[in-house]
């Protein structure tokens, strides 16, 4: 007979501060398991507080209740063993730690080793790293004798630290190496995984079970993508990329498996795509809210993000507002009906000319003369963005905003006009990105649901009389993504083909603009460096660079 373990991989969605709900749908997946005849069942890294739980782990009563949840589960647990992400306080130290369940009790306690601080992690802020690593000698229900290499997140990368948490599982003796993980998604982050995966496994010829998190928090998403690979290094498992769900495999350990997978090729628009709605669908469950409004403009932002707020919340549950000016043309009036008909959504015009001559009329009794240029051009962003916060207050929708992450990179956003809101969906999407979005949602629908004018007509914020974007987005974008996302310095952008004097104009707009991106609401995380929690920047900042 072979020997096998029946495994179960809870590829979950907590919510941070959610203890009791936590608990209780752990609870739920541990009995559905054992009645199953389950023998491993592994939860991703710190499902029980959620994760990242940030200045909450600072917190007594929090580490104390987290605690109770754990003691609870294991006096549920039996014959399968069940391993659970939770905070771990041994009366003097806190750890990022693995509960290890079965037959009533708590058999041990494993500690995360590698704690990251870079980006957007700050373990050392919370937790004191575990150096006990030592595999887990366990019998499960079949009999059998295993011993699991158990380790947690960034301890699978390890590869350029000093202490080796896989090497020492490895030469200790570990049968199975089991990953608990909360790993944020970026763009082709799960090939990264899988290749350590790999390496871990060709180095030990051990099968190793990799199990991650899925879910949006705040502004990260996580993206699940959970697998198994065999001793020989074949993909027995792989769950689907943001697919929430039990997914039930059968590892055997000593023979090969009759079907084996291949990591899929999962095109960057539809990662990205799929990470935003994602993002967008878990932050308005998890705080509460249901129904959005945004301000539709006839471009290719607005009708992005539209796009995501009606596949993450349902046509319903989002309303646009066009308001047009009178610099506003009447292609990008019919472009945003258009879009709104498209997508099934709610709708509504909104002309904003009497509001702002009535602010021009007030500026001619105080000045003596109207506002003209910039803050003429300022006033109507302003304009528009109180008309969507009144929506916003009438209801108790969310305001989404719509800024690219090139424009917001650049300054070329307006303080409480676009930029007001309370989520910014794709402020870490750069704008070529942003069209190849647009392409990527029609070809999915198989129809234009974005207007065809709307992705060929020459981007303008119609703030006065034909205006229109002052940059190249083609050579724009690419760049400010290499100074952001890859830090690269005047030297190597000049190297690669970049004009020096763009190249310095764009440093300083990036430089002198971290005031406004400090105050926009916070953004969905899909790329390696993202505005908000994972680039702290001083906004005093008299560096500049030099060649």
């Amino acid at each position: 007979m072979a020997t096998s373990l029946k495994i179960a991989m809870a590829q979950l969605n907590p919510t941070v501060g959610a203890l009791e709900e936590n608990y209780k749908q752990a609870l739920q997946v541990m009995d559905a398991m054992e009645r199953d005849g389950r023998d491993l069942l592994v939860f991703p890294e710190m499902f029980i507080p959620g994760y990242p739980a940030q200045d909450l782990l600072l917190e007594d009563h929090f580490i104390a209740e987290n605690t109770k949840m754990v003691e609870a589960l294991a006096q549920t647990s039996g014959d399968m063993v069940t391993l659970i992400g939770a905070i771990h306080f041994d009366g003097t130290d806190t750890y990022n730690a693995v509960a290890v369940l079965q037959h009533g009790q708590i058999l041990r306690w494993v500690h995360k080793s590698l704690l990251p601080t870079y980006d957007v992690f700050d373990e050392w802020r919370y937790f004191k790293p575990g150096r006990d690593n030592t595999p887990v000698a366990l019998t499960f229900r079949s009999g059998q004798n295993l011993r699991l290499g158990i380790h947690i997140c960034e301890d699978l990368w390890d590869e350029k630290m000093d202490y080796k948490v896989c090497d020492v599982l490895g030469e200790a003796g570990a049968d199975v190496f089991v990953n608990l993980s909360a790993s944020p998604f970026v763009f082709d982050k799960y090939k990264e995984r899988s290749n350590l995966i790999l390496n871990k496994v060709k180095k030990y010829t051990k099968p190793y079970i990799y199990v991650n998190l899925v879910g949006g928090q705040d502004q990260l998403v996580f993206d699940g993508m959970s697998m198994v690979a065999d001793g020989k290094g074949d993909w027995v498992h792989i769950c689907p990329q943001f697919g929430e769900n039990v997914y039930q495999t059968e590892l055997f350990l000593d023979r090969d498996h009759t079907e084996v997978h291949e990591l899929p090729e999962i095109p960057e628009e539809e990662q990205i795509f799929n990470g935003l709605v994602l993002g967008v669908r878990d932050y308005f469950r998890k705080t509460g809210h249901q129904r959005a409004v945004l301000g539709l403009s006839g471009g290719i932002d607005s009708a992005v993000t539209a796009a995501v707020a009606v596949e993450a919340l349902g046509a319903d549950n989002v309303l646009g507002i066009a308001m047009p000016s009178k610099y506003s043309s009447d292609h990008s009036v019919k472009d945003a009906s258009d879009l709104a008909n498209n997508l099934g959504m709610r709708y509504k015009e909104i002309p904003i000319a009497k509001v702002f001559s009535g602010f021009q009329d007030t500026y001619q009794d105080v000045l003596g003369e109207h506002l003209t240029g910039l803050p003429e051009e300022n006033l109507q962003a302003r304009i528009r963005g109180n008309i969507l916060m009144s929506f916003s207050n009438r209801d108790g929708s969310l305001l989404l905003t719509t800024g690219n992450k090139t424009e917001i990179a650049l300054g070329y956003c307006t303080l409480y006009g676009d930029m007001s809101g309370g989520l910014a969906v794709i402020s870490d999407v750069g704008k070529r990105m942003v069209y190849q979005l647009a392409d990527y949602y029609n070809q999915k629908n198989q129809r234009e649901m974005i207007p065809a004018n709307t992705i060929t007509k020459e981007p303008s914020a119609e703030l006065s009389e034909g205006q229109v974007d002052p940059f190249d987005y083609e050579v724009v974008s690419p760049l400010v993504n290499a100074i952001i996302e890859k830090h690269s310095n005047i030297d190597t952008l000049i190297e690669k083909g970049w004009d020096e004097q763009l190249v310095e104009d764009i440093l300083k707009k990036v430089r002198l603009n971290e005031y406004k991106r400090q105050q926009m609401p916070p953004g969905i995380r899909v790329t390696s460096k993202a505005f908000g929690i994972g680039r702290r920047m001083p906004i005093v900042n008299n560096y500049k660079q030099k060649k």
